[in-house]
C-alpha cells in the first residue's frame, strides 16, 4: 500500500536513511520531516508491507528558470533492503510519477550518486525510462 508519510513514520524514516546510505537518528529525521512536511512543495509517499515501512519517495516540485513548464525531483528513494526485489520500488515511482502529473510537472528528474553501490539503482531508473544526461556538481558551505 501507498501513502502519503504521516509524523508517526519518522522513526522507520530515520531506519530508511541508513538504508539509503544516510545513518539519520530519530530526532534528525523527525526536525527534516517536520521542514519538508509543512512545505507544500514537497511530497513523501511511504510504502507498507504487513503495517510495516518498507520504502518511501520523497519529492519536490521545482521551477526552471529556463522554460516555462514545472518539474518534479526525486530527492530520495529507498526500499528497506528486506523487502527489495518485491516490487515496492516500482509501486514507489509510479506513485511518484502520478503526483508529478497532478501538479502540473512535464519531467521527472532525479540524481543519484556515481558509487558502485548504487549501479543497480541506476539500472532501476533507466529501465524505467529515465536517462543519464548531467553531470552534478557540488560544493560544500559549511565551515
Amino acid at each position: 500500500m501507498i501513502r502519503k508519510a504521516v509524523e508517526k513514520d519518522v522513526d522507520q524514516l530515520a531506519d530508511l536513511m541508513g538504508e539509503l546510505g544516510y545513518p539519520t537518528t530519530v530526532d534528525e529525521m523527525r526536525e527534516r520531516f517536520k521542514k519538508i512536511h509543512s512545505n507544500p512543495l514537497y511530497c513523501t509517499f511511504i510504502a507498507e508491507h504487513d503495517g510495516k515501512v518498507a520504502g518511501m519517495v520523497g519529492m519536490m516540485k521545482g521551477l526552471p528558470y529556463e522554460k516555462n513548464e514545472s518539474y518534479v525531483r526525486i530527492v530520495a528513494l529507498v526500499v528497506h533492503s528486506v523487502y527489495r526485489n518485491q516490487g515496492i520500488g516500482e509501486s514507489l515511482m509510479k506513485a511518484a510519477e502520478e503526483w508529478a502529473k497532478s501538479q502540473g510537472a512535464s519531467k521527472l528528474v532525479l540524481n543519484s550518486g556515481n558509487r558502485e553501490e548504487r549501479k543497480k539503482a541506476h539500472q532501476f531508473y533507466i529501465s524505467r525510462g529515465f536517462e543519464g544526461k548531467a553531470t552534478g556538481f557540488y560544493k560544500s558551505l559549511a565551515k
